[in-house]
């Protein structure tokens, strides 16, 4: 086996690639924009009715699933878009279960949302 030794120079070009990533991501899908948008709703909305540490954990837990799951979603539709640029059933497949993915997320996500701010929002209208 051919392995390299350890440098922290090549780990550090690899930060920046996956940096690049990141910038690429947010500035190229569209739904990732939404997903930002509403995690940003979400944070301001615990900020205001001061959610518990554990809530707290459980929303950026549920937050991270769903940008992650685009992310791998933009991945993939990229890599099908390259290797499959002719369409074909097994790509577009492909692209539909990643989209599932991202929908599973953020059913889960939503889930937690309610979990996290129903019992909140019922203790406010008890006022």
């Amino acid at each position: 086996m051919n392995q390299k030794q350890f440098s922290v120079i090549a780990r550090a070009k690899s930060v920046t690639h996956a940096w690049r990533g990141v910038k690429l991501f947010v500035k190229t899908t569209h739904n990732a924009w939404l997903h930002i948008g509403a995690a940003s709703i979400i944070i301001v909305c615990g900020l205001l009715i001061k959610v518990s540490q554990f809530e707290w954990i459980a929303l950026v837990f549920a937050i991270g699933l769903v940008l992650v799951a685009e992310a791998f979603n933009t991945a993939i539709e990229i890599d099908m878009d390259l290797t499959s640029p002719q369409t074909h059933p097994l790509a577009g497949d492909t692209k539909d279960v990643a989209a599932g993915a991202v929908l599973i997320a953020s059913i889960i996500a939503a889930v937690v949302g309610v979990l996290v701010f129903a019992p909140h929002i019922f203790v406010l209208s008890l006022w």
